[in-house]
Order: C-alpha cells, then structure tokens, then sequence
C-alpha cells in the first residue's frame, strides 16, 4: 500500500472521527436544551417535574341491607348493596399509575445561586398526579389575555380545566386569571380524568392537548403534553375504583300503621340541631367548609318550605348520607343515625330501610362495618373520604 493510500485512509478515518463527535455534541447540545425547557422553576426556566360521558347510573341511592349470615355475604354494591370488592388487577392499576406519576413529579435538583448557600425550595406545580392529565407551557413571558380564547374553550371539554402560571419574576404558583395585566413564564393545564360522569374520553385528552399546542405555537411558547394512552389507562383505573365506592345511604323516618308524621315537629328538630334549609327544599347539615354532612328531606313531592303549617303531615322523611364526600364518616354515619332515632320519637314514628324494614343495632352495626372497609379502602388508595381529591372524584 502506497504513502498516499495510508495517508487517505488516516484522512478518511480523521473525518469520521470528527463527524462523530460533532454529532454526538450537537445531540447533547439539544438534549440539554429540551432538559432546561421543562424542569424545575428557581428563576425563570420553563417547568416543575413535577365529547361528554353519560351519568352514572350506579350512584343511586343504597338502602341498607342485611344478611342473616353476615357482611361478608352481602352483594357487591352494584346489586345495589353496601359490601363491595376491588380485584387485585384494578388495585393494581390504580396503585401502579400513581407510583409512576409520584416518580415522574419527583423533584429535580435545585440549582444553587450562591454555592455557599443551600438551595431554594422551587414551588410544586398545581397538579394532582392521580387524577388529573397535564400539559405544560413556558416562554420568556406571554401576556394573560392572549391565552383568554384558549382557556374560555377548554370550559367547554366536558371535564374539569384548571389552569394555574408562574409571572414572570414571580417563584409561586397562582390561578391563571387571562383578564389580568400580567405576563406568565410558565402555565400548566390539566384536564381531570373522571368524576361521577365516568372517564374521560380520548377525544376530551386530544382536544385539550391539540388545543394547547395551537396556542403554544400561535404565542411562540414552548409546550409538552403527557402522554394520552397512559392517561386513559389511569382514568379507567380511578373510575373503576370510583364506581365501587359511589354509595349514597338512606334512612327513612315513617309513621306506625296508617298514620302520618308531623312535619312541624320534624323542621323544629332539624333547625334546633343546625340544619340550614337550602334552595331545593332539603336540609342539609353542613361542616366548617360548607360542605354537607348529611340530608333530610321529605318523602312527598312538596319540599320542606321556611314556613311549615302547624299540624302539617307527612308520609314521611329520608336522611341521605353521601358516603365518599363526608369526613370522618363513622362518626358523622352514627350522629346520624342517633338523630335519625330523636326524629322517630318525636313522631311517634319508627326508623327503617327503603323496603320499610326496622333497622335494628345490629343492622346498623353491620352498615358501620360496611362503611369501614369502604373507608379503609379509600384511604389506601389516597383518597381520604371527604378530602379535596374525593370532593373532585364525586362531584
């Protein structure tokens, strides 16, 4: 082989080198920026790491029911009854989806502006990983109301839209208000993946996701969607979940015999123990957020009125329980109940089921342990009876 083949080859092989590295610079170069666009906001980088479906008709009102062989060998609550069961596929699902999501919001390190000093906590995005899908945006500082067309569309999505942003010089998270004199460097959407209208639908995720990038590339933002197929996944996973946990009780206070309840006595008894009528004609007993313990209202068309005529009847009345939405439930179930008994004394009545059924101590002793296995469940799925997340779930 001649001097001036080797020399080529040696030429030939440099170049390669050098196209190697080069290519290999550029991917890093790039990888580094699409990294900075989304990670964890210390000044002004981009992100933290962090059609309608039909109502159910599963969340109808469960009377309660017993068996003469014991909890255990009532049927599950679609039949419907109070004992339910979650395979351990759907348990499964639902925990594996919210162990990936927990990983995938786990913070990112903080870059220190002073190395001598630690670093600063970066505010966590506004996003539920168990329930909700997300999208996020970034830019050097878009103005509120040019994002005022996309944020009044995705109200008409058919699922709950939160939008909350980070102004531009700002280190907290607020609720993107698109009428406000304000620049925002970073915005995160979500999309809620169910409620007590079921999942979310595909073309609900592909809508708000298809929307945002339009918006995104229309202001010059940048923009990443999570991705929809394992979105769909974990919304089947919560609904499923969602489902078997769905109970509505009621007790029903009637008459003995042929006779009718006093209303006059009953509204008395509610207002004294601190129910507050509402605009349907239902009292309800309320916690500090406002939000409803327990219901009573009447068994005959005419809701209960502010002015209730003295010696006025009734066939009789119903307390209604919505079992995920209430805090420390057992408690609330038993004041319930214990009220439920004050009623049935005053009018001389008696306390039973929906098929007229007295409800005994140990009837209701059975719904308590019914009840306990519901909320045990829920909570091991972290979603407390009662919290902010259970509110969204069944709403």
């Amino acid at each position: 082989m001649s001097d001036l083949q080797v020399s080529l080859l040696v030429i030939g092989a440099a170049i390669v080198v050098l196209v190697l590295v080069f290519n290999w610079f550029q991917e890093r170069r790039f990888r580094n920026q699409a990294d900075a666009a989304f990670q964890t906001p210390v000044a002004d980088v981009l992100m933290r790491t962090d059609a309608v479906a039909g109502l159910r008709d599963t969340h109808n009102r469960v009377e309660p029911a017993f068996d003469a062989d014991g909890v255990d060998d009532i049927a599950e609550i679609n039949e419907p009854h109070l004992h339910i069961e979650i395979s351990q596929p759907q348990a499964g699902a639902l925990r594996a989806a919210s162990d990936d999501m927990a990983h995938a919001m786990r913070p990112t390190a903080a870059v220190q502006a002073n190395p001598a000093s630690p670093p600063a906590a970066a505010p966590v995005a506004p996003y539920d990983e168990l329930i909700e899908y997300r999208i996020r945006l970034g830019s050097e500082g878009v103005q509120a109301n040019a994002l005022a067309d996309a944020f009044t569309h995705t109200r008409t999505l058919g699922k709950t839209v939160r939008w909350a942003g980070v102004p531009v010089g700002a280190t907290q998270w607020e609720e993107v208000q698109p009428w406000r004199d304000i620049h925002y460097q970073q915005v995160v959407v979500t999309m809620q993946l169910a409620d007590r209208n079921g999942a979310v639908l595909e073309e609900q995720l592909t809508s708000l996701c298809e929307l945002m990038q339009a918006t995104a590339q229309m202001l010059g933002m940048r923009v990443a969607c999570d991705d929809v197929v394992e979105a769909l996944e974990r919304a089947q996973a919560i609904d499923r979940f969602c489902v078997d946990v769905d109970v509505l009780i009621g007790l029903n206070v009637v008459a003995r015999g042929e006779a009718a309840v006093n209303l006059t006595r009953i509204v008395r008894e509610a207002e004294s123990c601190g129910m507050v009528l509402g605009m349907d004609g239902v009292f309800q007993l309320l916690d500090s957020r406002s939000e409803q313990l327990y219901a009573l209202c009447n068994h005959d068309a005419e809701p209960f009125s502010n002015e209730v005529i003295e010696g006025q009847t009734s066939q009789g009345v119903t307390l209604q329980f919505d079992v995920p939405r209430v805090p420390d439930g057992l408690k609330v179930f038993d004041g319930m109940v214990a009220f439920g008994r004050k009623l049935a004394n005053e009018v001389g009545g008696i306390l039973v089921d929906d098929n007229l059924r007295p409800l005994t101590d140990t009837g209701i002793e059975k719904i308590r342990m019914q009840l306990l296995h519901i909320y045990e469940r829920m909570e091991a799925r972290g979603v407390p009876s009662g919290s902010r997340r259970a509110l969204r779930l069944f709403s």
